[in-house]
């Protein structure tokens, strides 16, 4: 059942993050359990692998249909590749963060420890079983609701900015167009345990450091320090400082 924010009922935590009461909370139940928790309790009756296959479906017809709508002017290719920006397991693992979804689902106590409360395919199955126990529960309806009310900040990014931009190709392709060297990337650091690091990541070109940024992997820091770099634009003339030396790659 569909909430209205402005008139108070009975629910718990999580329904209210969510604006949605379930008829059946049996199937929250289902859609918050890991399926880590069957090999500590054995005969346990149910995990959320059936349901995320579901909420997976139900999601995608739902961001088609609204891409569809937006977009009236896109080719089947642009609709395609702006679906898959959406639906992906980094943006699913985002809006399940947002939800703090992580912190409500029930797994084993080894998944636990691993921190399978904040990887990244635990976050983003949660999230699609979420959408298929509210599918099941109040039709297709409250599940595009849902969907829609969730996912209504990435809609309006792509709206604003449609064509997706690689920075750290954009960034070469504006340095090379000055002078033909390629930047340079260089891990400065890396933190924290085997399963959730964090990389510290610089972009050097010419000398110059033109950003720093840092990520749960390597990739991610390289991408975080190019971001940097297009919005500072150290390169030009007029906001070119002196830089720190390259330091050694370890």
């Amino acid at each position: 059942m569909i909430l209205d924010p402005a008139k108070p009922s009975v629910m718990n935590p999580l329904e209210e993050k969510i604006l949605y009461k379930f008829r059946n909370g049996l199937l929250l139940a289902e859609a918050l359990t890991h399926p880590s928790i069957s090999l500590e309790r054995k005969n346990y009756p149910f995990d959320n692998q059936r349901l995320e296959f579901l909420g997976d479906a139900v999601i995608q017809v739902t961001v088609t249909e609204h891409l569809f709508r937006i977009f009236p002017d896109f080719g089947e290719g642009q609709l395609t590749k702006l679906r898959t920006r959406i639906v992906s397991r980094p943006a699913l693992r985002d809006r399940a963060m947002a939800l703090d979804l992580g912190s409500f689902i029930m797994m084993g106590r080894g998944e636990e420890a691993s921190g399978g409360r904040g990887r990244a395919s635990t976050l983003a199955d949660a999230f699609e079983s979420l959408v298929g126990a509210i599918y099941l529960d109040g039709g297709f309806d409250a599940a595009r609701i849902f969907i829609l009310r969730q996912m209504e900040p990435v809609f309006t990014e792509i709206a604003n900015q449609p064509d997706e931009i690689n920075p750290k190709g954009y960034l070469q392709e504006i340095l090379q167009a000055i002078e033909p060297t390629a930047p340079d990337y260089q891990i400065l650091s890396q933190t924290g345990p085997e399963h959730s690091k964090i990389f510290i990541c610089c972009v050097f070109w010419n000398g110059i450091e033109l950003g720093q940024g840092c990520g749960c992997s390597k990739k991610e820091a390289q991408v975080a320090a190019a971001q940097v770099a297009l919005a500072d634009k150290l390169w030009e003339p007029s906001t070119k400082v002196s830089s720190p030396k390259k330091k050694k790659k370890t």
